[in-house]
Formats: C-alpha cells, sequence, structure tokens
C-alpha cells in the first residue's frame, strides 16, 4: 500500500440522517427529543468487576481492542496474527506496554480495511466523543494517540464508574454463568456511593449441550452451587430453578441461551432421563445431546412462566468456525459464522404450549434477516408473549437496522420488539450504539411523516417508546 495521509476526524452532527433535506429536518426534530435519554442496556457481556473494583483500565489496546472480536476478526482476515493482538489460548493477554503498543500500531496502520464498516463508525465517534482525538488513525498517529488515551485513562474522569456516569446509563445487564456466586453484583447492590443498576443475566447454553466433553463436570457444578443432586434429570431440574432464584433474588431479570437452532421439541421425562442417565456417563449421541437441549427450551419456557424471568433467544451461529484458531486461541476471537434458522416450525412447540401466557416474555433474535417479514414478524403480531429482538452482532448495523425496522413494522409494528441491545464487549462504545439506534430510527420514523403515514406527534411518541418503554416492558424493568 501506498503511505496513507492523516486527515482530520470529525463527526457530523447529522450522521446517519436521510440525504433528503425535508426528511433529515423531520428526522432532527424527532431525534432531539431521544438523544438525551438514559441509556438501557439489557444484554451485554461488560465483565461487571469493572464497575465493582472501579480500577483504572490497564492500556488502550486491552480496553478498545483485545476483546472485541469485532475487530480482530477483520484485521485476521487482512493477515495480522492474533498473538500480536494480544490474545492467547485463555483469551485476553495480560500485556506488556511494549505488546499493548505492537496490537495498538496493527489497529491504526490497517484502519482503513474497516472503511464503510459500523465498527469504523463506532471507533470514529468513541475517539472524537469520549478521547477528543482529531485526527483520523493512521500509522503516522498510532502512538500519539495511544499516549492521549493512556493518559486519559489514569484520570478520575475515565474510571469504569465515572464513565458509567458519563455515558448516562440507567440499568447495564451483564451476561453471567448459572454457578457464578455474583459477588461483583452484590458488591455494587451494596455499595451507597454507587447508584447504577447493574444486574446479572443467568446464561445456561452450556449446561443444555450435553454432548460437550465436560458436560459431566459442569452438572456435577451446578449440583454444588444450588447444593441439590444432579445425578438425575429431575434434579438437574431442580438446580437450574434453585440457580434462577437464586439470580433474580441478586437483580435478574432475564436469562439468555443460545444454540444451533431453536428448536423446542419435548421428551418424556422417561425418555429425558435415560439421555440425562447417558450423557453423564459420557454416551450420549449427538442426536440425543440435541433433542435433550430442545427439550430443554420448553423446560425453560415453563420455569419463566412460574418465576417470570425474560426469555431471551440468540440462535443460529456456528461457533468457532475455525478449529486452528480455537485450538489456539479459544473462544471469541471472530470465527463465529451466522448459518440460516428456522422458526415457524421450531417455537410451535413451545408457543403452542406458553404462546399466549402472562407471564412469559420471549424474544426472539436473528442473524438471518430472511426471516424477519416471513416468521418473526407474523409471530410476534398473534402471540402475545413473543417480542422480535433488535437487530443484532453481524446485522447491528446501519443498513441491517434500516431494513429490519422495514421488514417487521408493516406485520408487527413497532410495539411488538424489544428496543436496542448493544450485545457489547467494548464498554466505551455503548453510548455510540445507542446513539447510532436512535439516529436510525428517528430516520425510519421520519420517512412515514413525510409519506403523511404518521404525524410528528406520534413519530416522537414512538421514538420515545422504543429507547425507554419497550425495553422496560419487554425486559420486566
Amino acid at each position: 500500500m501506498s503511505a496513507r495521509t492523516t486527515t482530520s476526524l470529525s463527526i457530523h452532527p447529522d450522521r446517519l440522517f436521510p440525504a433528503d433535506p425535508r426528511v433529515r429536518d423531520i428526522t432532527r426534530t424527532i431525534y432531539q427529543t431521544v438523544s438525551d435519554l438514559p441509556i438501557i442496556s439489557p444484554h451485554s457481556h461488560v465483565p461487571p468487576e469493572w464497575l465493582a473494583d472501579n480500577k483504572p483500565f490497564s492500556d488502550p489496546a486491552s480496553l478498545l481492542l483485545v476483546p472485541d472480536h469485532y475487530v480482530l476478526r477483520l484485521l485476521h482476515a487482512n493477515g495480522a496474527s492474533m498473538s500480536d493482538l494480544g490474545r492467547g489460548p485463555d483469551g485476553p493477554l495480560d500485556l506488556t506496554e511494549e505488546q499493548a503498543r505492537k496490537a495498538w500500531r496493527i489497529l491504526f496502520e490497517n484502519y482503513y480495511l474497516f472503511r464503510g464498516t459500523v465498527v469504523k463508525y463506532w471507533f470514529d465517534t468513541t475517539f472524537a466523543d469520549v478521547f477528543g482525538i482529531t485526527e483520523a488513525p493512521s500509522a503516522a498517529n498510532a502512538d500519539a494517540a495511544y499516549d492521549k488515551i493512556a493518559e486519559a485513562l489514569e484520570t478520575p474522569e475515565f474510571l469504569p464508574r465515572a464513565l458509567f456516569e458519563r455515558f448516562n446509563i440507567s440499568v447495564l445487564a451483564t451476561t453471567d454463568d448459572p454457578v457464578d456466586d455474583l459477588h461483583y453484583h452484590k458488591q455494587l447492590a451494596a455499595d451507597p456511593t454507587f447508584e447504577g443498576r447493574v444486574i446479572p443475566t443467568f446464561r445456561p447454553d452450556r449446561y443444555y449441550e450435553l454432548a460437550r466433553n465436560d458436560w459431566p463436570s459442569l452438572a456435577k457444578d451446578l449440583g454444588e452451587a444450588s447444593n441439590i443432586d444432579t445425578g438425575n434429570y429431575a434434579g438437574f431440574l431442580q438446580a437450574l430453578e434453585n440457580r434462577r432464584q437464586y439470580f433474580k433474588e441478586n437483580g435478574a431479570v432475564s436469562t439468555d441461551h443460545s444454540h444451533f437452532d431453536a428448536g423446542s421439541e419435548p421428551l418424556s421425562d422417561t425418555e429425558a432421563q435415560r439421555i440425562y442417565a447417558a450423557a453423564l456417563r459420557g454416551e450420549a449421541t449427538k442426536e440425543e445431546a440435541d433433542a435433550f437441549r430442545r427439550n430443554m427450551m420448553l423446560e425453560t419456557a415453563r420455569m419463566a412462566c412460574d418465576d417470570g424471568l425474560v426469555m431471551t433467544l440468540h440462535p443460529a451461529v456456528r461457533r468457532d468456525h475455525d478449529p486452528h484458531n480455537l485450538a489456539k486461541y479459544g473462544l471469541d476471537v471472530g470465527s463465529d459464522i451466522p448459518v440460516k434458522v428456522e422458526f415457524t416450525e421450531a417455537l410451535r412447540p413451545l408457543l403452542g404450549r406458553y404462546g399466549n401466557h402472562p407471564n412469559l416474555n420471549l424474544v426472539v433474535f436473528t442473524l438471518d434477516e430472511t426471516v424477519y417479514s416471513r416468521e418473526l414478524a407474523p409471530l410476534a403480531g398473534f402471540y402475545r408473549s413473543l417480542y422480535v429482538g433488535a437487530p443484532w452482532w453481524f446485522i447491528d448495523s446501519p443498513e441491517a437496522i434500516r431494513r429490519f425496522r422495514s421488514a417487521i413494522t408493516d406485520t408487527a409494528g413497532f410495539y411488538r420488539t424489544s428496543g436496542f441491545i448493544d450485545d457489547t464487549r467494548a464498554f466505551l462504545s455503548i453510548p455510540t450504539r445507542h446513539d447510532m439506534s436512535r439516529r436510525l430510527d428517528a430516520g425510519y420514523l421520519a420517512h412515514l411523516v413525510a409519506e403523511e403515514r404518521l404525524t410528528v406527534d406520534e413519530a416522537i411518541e414512538t421514538a420515545h417508546d422504543l429507547v425507554v418503554t419497550q425495553p422496560r416492558k419487554v425486559f420486566k424493568l
């Protein structure tokens, strides 16, 4: 590549707004009413210890680059080594300054690779709005930007809690293992100096996957955490119910589930016990394990009807598509790849039993845009319990969010959707991700106003509801 010149980094106040001047004016009017509303983040991967301990972040690379698979994947595709990007066999490494600067330089030297991507949009906004950086990233200014950010991270204004307050976060949900003692959540809840709301989310995925080599030990761990014998299927269910209640007592409002498909097919108790016993011996087949997991979707919905925890479903991702990177660098380095998914038949057993239950909120997410208008919108437009989740992961981007609104609204309207989720490991990108959603929804609503399909007052009310009312209603906040 030829030498790349450094350009200014400017964030336009009308970014992501429609180009048509009339529609843009309406968008501004709508957006201004929601731009400063508090952030509700019902699904994230922010470590709760960051806020509990409130220690300075170690360095720019470890904060903004190393944990973020959105960034790692494209750098890897263009030749960067995961080792040089700060990843080891067990995940992010504790970097020396030399290692952190090396990773940072790789990002800045290759920043052009992110042109046109939502990652660049998030980075640009974070650099400009959070750190006051005025030059676009390049090889020439990598060290200067690193120094500026590193210096900021050492100040009280950039401690995790200070940023939490600065970002105007009202609720932040983390993602947590069922056997977690929730020590950090308890610490935050008991701290009178912290006024934010940080809540756990019950994530039992691996306990439902009986074909895992480590599943017998997971079942044992679950039994020890609940003090219930998990040597049989009935005990396993009781242990899950026990831990769900523990999470609820410590602030949880939802459970999260991500498996290869959305199946929800029942097993008899006898058959479930047979498969469960085989799994404890390490003898369950893949087909038996899949059948058990689909049965567990029904059991999870039943539990949700009993205890009121919201059930969220994020299916259809081929996790760790690259076995070599998995073996060398572990999980979450960017090789997870979406697959197609079917919901209409897959969820029919679950919805047939619980789809109109007054205590069940089921929020369904997808990476397969083809199902929005064909399956999810019609399902959410009938079943009282089902809501369509916001565009997620690979489709958490401007074009996909616009397509989402267009595909969903005709059949399900705005009020059968969940509100935005950021699903982020990048704490400092939370405000720009939520702001992106507000800008795009304002633009979509403005088109409806310009076409005389909504009044401005209706559009403003809807924009507010999408930011505040829907996430609070759907996630029972």
